[in-house]
């Protein structure tokens, strides 16, 4: 396909137009990459300055106080009581185990001096309702040392504060 001079001649312009035209388009996408890069750093430093002192001050002021008085009635109040429970469960569990223990082995019950030997009461098969007490408020306290060693041993990346809050971000 040969073209005649004319043709060769306005396509060598096109094709010099359209290189201009690239190089001032990438010229405009390496302006538009300096201004995003920069209205980050602004963005950051708006957050340190504004954003985060406010978020931490309304946590202070609002969450804070109720944070620590759960804390406080947990550990003063639901974390003894039951231990307590779980430790009344556990030695009445320990003392039925020793009696069942006494039974199997042929030993009986032993009766205070001056007690006739009435009639052995029909032994109950499974755990009672002090049973599963015990062991719902045994599983409610390990949840509750466990969540409250969570809260004291994790991460509060969103917590942290800059020490100079004022240095501006390595780019």
């Amino acid at each position: 396909m040969s073209l005649s001079r004319k043709r060769k001649k306005e396509l060598r312009k096109l094709q010099t137009q359209a290189t201009s035209l690239w190089e001032s388009q990438q010229v405009l996408v390496g302006q538009a990459a300096n201004v995003a890069r920069e209205a980050g750093r602004q963005l950051g430093h708006l957050n340190r300055e504004e954003f985060r002192p406010r978020v931490q001050a309304g946590y202070q002021t609002y969450a804070a106080p109720y944070v620590e008085k759960g804390r406080k009635v947990v550990n003063s109040t639901v974390i003894p009581a039951a231990g307590a429970v779980v430790g009344s469960a556990m030695s009445v569990w320990d003392a039925a185990n020793d009696t069942r223990a006494r039974l199997a082995s042929g030993k009986g019950i032993s009766l205070p001096a001056g007690w006739g030997k009435p009639a052995p009461e029909p032994v109950k098969k499974g755990i009672g309702a002090g049973g599963v007490i015990a062991i719902i408020l045994g599983v409610a306290a390990a949840l509750g040392v466990l969540y409250a060693a969570w809260q004291t041993l994790r991460a509060d990346d969103e917590l942290w504060v800059a020490d100079d809050p004022l240095r501006a971000p390595d780019a």
